[in-house]
């Protein structure tokens, strides 16, 4: 079993890596041999994740990246590679979110959501994507959906949109870049109570989602682990691509 998740000799990108669930699932790579690189809006931002990866025994290193500036992913993605030497995972979570009413919803906000949400991922996929061909050493894509992809969770019109559209590229990367051993997948989280979505978590919220939640209860970071280690070894997901792999707790089992 250690074999089959040792990803030893691999390096792992993480895009948002000072996210609260993104950190979490960086820190499960390097637990398991991944070298880690972080890509953050600010070196400093890395900093706490640097010390947590570092505490047990992992390699890692920051780097700056924003994921609306094309030009700054770029020069990322070359020195992720001079200082790796390879790019094999790529975990593509950044992400923002607002609770903003349908016909209170701007156009700049929309915008600004959709910059981050879906012109990001597809920006990162396709400069991170291009690099990993050029290597030629296959890997793993994973992206960051959401349980409101669908059917769309109410009061996050935008952020909901935005996930289903996600779903939709990973499936179509999937198709294109199975010729180059790259799987692409999604992970599609339940809810894990984090700075970004705690502002619309009231008491009847909390109410209405654990009724629609068979285990009745919150996610914990520590449980997306597993699936981003299974997701990342070309081992024990090798023909895994093209999935949107839920961790909800059932919540996309329910209906009434």
């Amino acid at each position: 079993m250690s074999d089959l998740f040792n990803l030893q000799g691999k390096t792992a990108v993480i895009i948002g890596g000072n996210s609260t669930l993104a950190r979490v699932m960086a820190e499960g790579l390097a637990e398991h041999g991944a070298k880690i690189a972080l890509v953050v809006l600010e070196l400093s931002m890395g900093d706490e994740v640097e010390e947590q990866i570092c505490a047990i025994g992992g390699e890692v290193k920051t780097f700056v990246g924003d994921v609306t500036n094309r030009a700054s992913l770029e020069a990322a993605v070359k020195d992720i590679a001079d200082w790796a030497g390879s790019i094999d995972v790529l975990l593509n979570a950044a992400g923002i979110n607002s609770a903003t009413p349908f016909f209170e919803l701007s156009m700049d906000e929309w915008d600004k959501i959709m910059a981050v949400n879906l012109r990001g991922t597809v920006q990162v996929c396709q400069i991170f994507g291009e690099k990993m061909i050029e290597l030629g050493n296959g890997g793993s894509i994973i992206n960051f959906s959401s349980v409101s992809s669908g059917p769309p969770l109410s009061k996050v019109f935008t952020y909901s949109a935005s996930k289903a559209a996600v779903n939709s590229v990973t499936q179509f990367l999937a198709r294109d870049l199975a010729p180059h051993k790259i799987r692409v997948n999604a992970v599609v989280p339940g809810f894990f109570p984090a700075e970004q979505n705690r502002k619309i978590l009231t008491k009847e919220r909390v109410e209405d989602i654990m009724r629609h939640t068979p285990v009745n209860r919150f996610g914990e970071p520590e449980e997306l682990k597993g699936v981003a280690i299974w997701l990342a070894s070309e081992k024990a997901s090798s023909y895994v691509t093209g999935s949107l792999v839920r961790v909800d707790g059932g919540f996309g089992a329910m209906t009434i």
